[in-house]
């Protein structure tokens, strides 16, 4: 048989010869496989190890971006600091009558933080920002006579700030005495609140400072944010305290953590001197809110709206007999703490909104004073005392 040639490579007799391009491809997968097993995995990850170096390293050409303000390099020891947002602050404006003023503009006012002029960027009547309102009542032996109209008074208030189921605020519900209780937690419904109140009942001890304390720490420090609501509670008290464990000041200070507005209403029995008084006063002022005192009245043996104190009409156990412990005069006067919670209602509602962004705007853990100027002649200006600038 002759011999026959294909291409370059003779095809001989008795063998058979494979294609050119399947000896290509079987001579390139013998080195791939060489390859990798000469190759330790030593070797691969520094390979990887040098790659990823080399990915991370910036380009000369192209020099990394400067750090922006309020940040530190990724690469130093020192912690990345975040910039405050814009703050949003509910401020109340009274004439010399004690109404609130309306109609004011974003010209009429002037916002200071720390003593800085800032520029308000929002301001704004209406829609109000929603409210997140808790109502402490004081229900210890010594609120115990004063207890039914205290109800009276709460659930007035409750219907005239709710509107409605559908309002956008809310209330929660907390008594005190030794310990504080919360009884009904936010809601908008006045009818549920109104249940709860009319089943309250006077027990034992006053741990004022823990119920502030514990209001703000467990409920408001959890009312949404700040700057979207307005955070407020409403004290009905005689502003004494026997037993907390928290201070005045730790209670104060954590107020002031949560953004909280506190309106006082002191209960104390009329015709009688109370120093805790001071109390209410102070911590509302330090808050931004105010305190009432329905129960004063200038001395005087007034039976007709119940006035009767020590040594008014002889022995101080006559009040016991002309039915001052039964109530029957002290209707007249306590009736009044719901003219002071109807009073704090309408304020409320009365209220500017301003927002601006300060020109101090690191979240570094300091407090921050806020004070805020109305142009209107004899203006009372009532709002949050400043805020601490640490995330919440």
């Amino acid at each position: 048989m002759s011999t026959m040639r294909r291409g370059r490579f003779p095809l001989r007799e008795g063998k058979v010869r494979l294609p050119f391009r399947t000896l290509v491809l079987r001579a390139a997968r013998t080195v791939m496989l060489v390859s990798l097993v000469l190759v330790s995995p030593f070797s691969l990850a520094g390979v990887q190890e040098s790659n990823s170096k080399a990915a991370d390293k910036p380009s000369q050409a192209a020099p990394a971006p400067a750090a922006r303000a309020g940040t530190t390099d990724s690469t130093s020891s020192k912690p990345i600091r975040v910039q405050v947002g814009e703050v949003s602050i509910a401020v109340t404006v009274l004439d010399k009558r004690g109404l609130p003023v309306i109609g004011l503009n974003k010209e009429d006012f002037q916002v200071y933080e720390d003593g800085q002029l800032q520029t308000i960027r929002y301001f704004g009547k209406e829609p109000p920002l929603p409210m997140r309102i808790g109502l402490i009542l004081d229900t210890s032996n010594s609120a115990r006579r004063q207890l039914p109209f205290e109800k009276d008074a709460a659930s007035e208030f409750i219907f005239a700030v709710l509107q409605g189921r559908r309002s956008r605020n809310q209330v929660f519900l907390q008594t005190y005495d030794a310990t504080s209780s919360i009884v009904q937690d936010f809601t908008n419904d006045p009818e549920v609140l109104n249940e709860k109140i009319r089943g309250l009942k006077a027990g034992g001890g006053k741990a004022l400072y823990d119920a502030i304390y514990f209001a703000c720490k467990e409920k408001m420090l959890k009312a949404g944010s700040p700057e979207n609501t307005r955070r407020i509670l409403v004290l009905l008290s005689d502003g004494r305290d026997v037993q907390s464990a928290h201070t005045f000041d730790e209670a104060l200070s954590m107020a002031h953590k949560v953004g909280a507005v506190i309106y006082a209403i002191g209960n104390a029995a009329y015709g009688y001197t109370n120093p805790a008084d001071k109390v209410l006063q102070l911590i509302a002022e330090q808050t931004g809110g105010a305190a009432f005192f329905p129960l004063r009245a200038s001395p005087g043996a007034d039976l007709g709206t119940g006035y009767l104190s020590h040594g008014q009409i002889g022995e101080t156990s006559q009040n016991k007999g002309l039915g001052a412990e039964t109530g029957t005069y002290s209707a007249q006067r306590l009736i009044k703490l719901a003219d002071s919670l109807e009073a704090i209602g309408r304020e409320l509602n009365e209220q500017y909104t301003i927002g601006y962004t300060p020109r101090n705007n690191l979240l570094d853990g300091t407090f921050r004073a806020i004070r805020i100027v109305a142009s209107h002649k004899g203006a009372q200006v009532r709002t949050k005392p400043g805020y601490f600038a640490t995330p919440e």
